[in-house]
């Protein structure tokens, strides 16, 4: 799941987000006692899944992108059993804990027959004008992506959706690998803003000389927030529909990271349904 995607199929593509894993500041308790308090930032790529992120897998018929990290699951249940067990201490007084005890992530793929022009040109406009540097602007980002989406419905043929919950002190490092997944399928990043660093080309050029019935584009959309959240699927373009409009509804105050990541994005660039197949053999026809 992880390795590199061969460059004989892999194309360019684009790819805006940002967002913070810090936890919303809280006042401290007054009173007698210490305790560590403030916001708490989880670090690298270390960490796993808790064992609530087991669920969803089922829920939505096992495998996917979320699949491989089922063995993470069991580690992080583990960790967290042994913590528990060394917390706490007779007639210490109570601690405010500023830290969320689990964060939800959410992952949502569609492909699009390449005759969606137009929804290349908004994302590449929404990299352009975004501000991806504060959670307003990633919220905004959010909805903006998801209207564009729900705009082209009689173009969607594949989509994935999955969503879970996992600890919130290995929520980053789970969203970083679910992004380097992402990432690594594209040959080059064409166009991209994150975290308020742009490169916008000025002239893009068109995806290549794909033909409208047979080539595809593909969006996947990557978001952790901070509320528990589950998505009504992709089985159908309907469910689809729903589970657009729920991501586009998230606040600001929830929302922590997001990232839009799709290809085709480069002059010359094509993705064949051959191609579909191997980079994103998860996707289910709609």
């Amino acid at each position: 799941m992880l390795a590199t995607p061969d460059p004989s199929w892999a194309a360019r593509g684009g790819r805006i987000g940002g967002g913070s894993f810090r936890a919303p500041s809280m006042p401290r308790s007054s009173g007698g006692g210490s305790f560590s308090g403030g916001g708490y930032r989880s670090g690298g790529f270390g960490g796993g899944f808790g064992f609530p992120f087991i669920i969803p897998i089922f829920g939505f018929g096992g495998g996917g992108l979320f699949g491989f990290l089922i063995l993470m699951a069991i580690a992080g249940v583990l960790v967290n059993a042994i913590r528990g067990a060394g917390g706490g201490q007779g007639g210490s007084r109570p601690v405010l804990n500023a830290t969320p005890s689990s964060a939800s992530i959410l992952q949502v793929q569609v492909g699009l027959l390449a005759s969606a022009r137009e929804l290349q040109q908004d994302l590449r406009q929404l990299a352009a004008s975004s501000d991806t540097s504060s959670s307003s602007g990633l919220q905004r980002l959010l909805q903006d992506t998801s209207l564009a989406l729900l705009r082209h419905p009689e173009l969607w043929v594949y989509a994935r959706a999955d969503s879970g919950q996992v600890p919130f002190s290995s929520a980053e490092s789970t969203f970083n690998r679910l992004s380097m997944t992402e990432r690594s399928k594209l040959d080059a990043e064409v166009t991209s803003n994150v975290s308020g660093r742009k490169l916008v080309p000025t002239s893009a050029g068109q995806a290549g000389d794909a033909d409208g019935t047979s080539d595809f584009i593909v969006v996947t959309l990557l978001v952790a927030c901070r509320s528990r959240m589950t998505l009504k699927g992709s089985d159908t373009a309907q469910d689809l529909s729903e589970t657009l409009r729920v991501l586009g509804s998230i606040s600001s105050s929830d929302l922590m990271a997001l990232e839009v990541i799709w290809q085709p994005d480069g002059a010359g660039d094509v993705l064949s349904a051959d191609d579909l197949v191997t980079a994103y053999p998860d996707l289910q026809h709609l």
